[in-house]
C-alpha cells in the first residue's frame, strides 16, 4: 500500500470512530505526516457539541483576580531548541530557587509539537516559534500566563510585547528573535551572497546547504520570487517548487543548526541559517559572515509556553521571570547570538542586536500558520525531498 493511500486510510478510520485520536497520533507521525496536517484533521473530526442557548445578559461585574499558583515546586521540566540559552542560566535559577532543573532540546517545531501531542515529556515550559505558538494555542495544548506572576515582562520590547501569533500577550513570553538568512565562508565563496540564488549556482555544487525545514525552505524560495512567504496561491507553490528542484543539485544536503561544524571546517561554503546560529560559528571562525537576500527572508521570535498540565506552573513562572531579568536576558542573546526582544536585556548586552527599522520590516515577514494550506505544502515538501 502507498504511503499516501495509507494516511488517507488513517483519516477515514478515525473520521468514522474506528481509533481513538492517541492511535490516531501515533499512525499520522509514523507516516510521516505533517504537525499542521494532524492539527487540521483533529480540528475537522473533533466531536460536535450541541450549542446551549445564549444565557441572559449578566450584570457586569469586576474580573475576577487571578487565582495563587501556590508555592514553588521543586523541580522544573525544559523543552528548548539546542544551543539556546547561556551556559550558566539554569545553574543560577537552580541555586536562587533550590529548583532542580530538568533541561532537554530539539531541532525543530514539529518534533516539540509531536510529543506534547502524544502527551510525552512532562514538561512545564517549551519555546516554539511564531506560526507554532498558533498551532499549539489551537489544539490546546498551553494554558494562559499568570502574569500577576510575571512583573518583569514590563521590560518587553513594544516591538515584541504582543505578537501576531499571541496578540493579547495571553500565552507567550518572548526569548529570542532573528532572522533566517545566508551565513557563508567569505575567504572561500567567490562572491559575497546577496540572493537566495547562491543555492542554484552551479559553481557552488555540493558546498551549499538549505534547512530540512519545509517552512524556512520553500519560504526562501516564495520570498525569491517577490511572493509572500505564507502564500499559499497554487501558482505561487509550483514556482517554489521548480527553484527548490533547481537546486537540489547543487546542494550537498538539506541540514538545519548541526551545518554549523561544517561551516567552520569548510566542507560548507554557503548555507540557509538563522543569524544566531551564523554568529555562534563565527565564534569559531572569524570568516563566517552573515547576509539577509535583498529578495527577503523571515523574522522569527521563539517565545516560552506552558504545556497543559504543567506539574509545576509556579516554578515555570519563576522561571519566566528570571529570563526577564535584564542581566540574565543579556547573558543569553550574547550566548545565542540572537537579539533579545528584552528592551532592557538589550541595553545590558555586550554586542547588542539592533531592533529591525521600518525600512528593514519592508522585506522581512513573520511566517503565520497556512491551516488548510498546510496540507498542500506538506505534499509538496514531500515530493521535494523524495524528487
Amino acid at each position: 500500500m502507498s504511503n499516501e493511500r495509507a494516511k488517507i486510510q488513517l483519516v477515514e478510520a478515525f473520521r468514522d470512530g474506528e481509533i481513538e485520536r492517541r492511535d490516531f497520533l501515533r499512525g499520522a507521525l509514523g507516516l510521516g505526516m505533517s504537525v499542521g496536517t494532524i492539527g487540521l484533521v483533529l480540528s475537522a473530526c473533533g466531536t460536535e457539541e450541541k450549542v446551549a442557548p445564549p444565557p441572559p445578559p449578566a450584570t457586569p461585574t469586576a474580573p475576577a483576580p487571578e487565582p495563587e499558583l501556590g508555592p514553588i515546586e521543586g523541580e522544573l521540566h525544559i523543552y528548548n531548541w539546542s544551543d539556546y540559552i547561556a551556559e550558566d542560566t539554569v545553574k543560577l535559577f537552580e541555586e536562587e530557587f533550590k529548583v532542580k532543573v530538568t533541561y532537554d532540546t530539539y531541532e525543530s517545531n514539529e518534533e516539540m509539537i509531536a510529543k506534547l501531542q502524544l502527551g510525552g515529556g512532562g514538561y512545564d515550559l517549551v519555546c516554539p516559534s511564531g506560526y507554532a505558538v498558533t498551532i499549539l494555542v489551537k489544539l490546546g495544548l498551553v494554558d494562559k500566563l499568570y502574569k500577576k506572576h510575571l512583573p518583569n515582562l514590563s521590560n518587553l520590547a513594544p516591538i515584541f510585547a504582543k505578537t501576531a501569533s499571541d496578540p493579547d500577550g495571553a500565552y507567550t513570553v518572548p526569548w529570542q528573535w532573528g532572522i533566517t538568512g545566508i551565513a557563508y565562508r567569505k575567504d572561500l565563496i567567490a562572491a559575497a551572497p546577496d540572493s537566495w540564488a547562491v543555492f542554484q549556482d552551479a559553481a557552488n555544487k555540493g558546498k551549499v546547504t538549505m534547512m530540512d525545514d519545509m517552512r524556512d525552505n520553500l519560504g526562501a524560495w516564495l520570498k525569491f520570487r517577490g511572493k509572500s512567504l505564507n502564500s499559499v496561491d497554487p501558482a505561487d507553490l509550483a514556482a517554489a517548487k521548480a527553484d527548490a528542484m533547481l537546486s537540489k543539485p547543487v546542494l550537498k544536503s538539506y541540514i538545519s543548526a548541526p551545518v554549523k561544524g561544517q561551516l567552520v571546517t569548510g566542507d560548507v561554503w554557503a548555507a540557509q541559517l538563522w543569524n544566531g546560529d551564523t554568529m555562534q560559528a563565527k565564534a569559531e571562525n572569524a570568516n563566517i559572515e552573515f547576509a539577509v537576500p535583498k529578495e527577503g527572508a523571515a523574522i522569527w521570535c521563539d517565545a516560552m509556553m506552558v504545556p497543559k498540565g504543567s506539574k509545576n506552573p509556579r516554578a515555570a513562572h519563576e522561571f519566566l521571570n528570571f529570563i526577564l531579568r535584564p542581566e540574565v536576558g543579556a547573558k543569553i542573546s550574547d550566548f545565542t547570538g540572537y537579539g533579545s526582544p528584552n528592551a532592557q536585556a538589550t541595553a545590558k548586552m555586550a554586542t547588542p542586536v539592533a531592533y529591525p527599522s521600518d525600512e528593514q520590516m519592508k522585506s522581512l515577514e513573520y511566517q503565520q500558520d497556512l491551516a488548510a494550506g498546510t496540507a498542500v505544502w506538506d505534499r509538496i515538501w514531500t515530493e521535494i525531498k523524495s524528487g
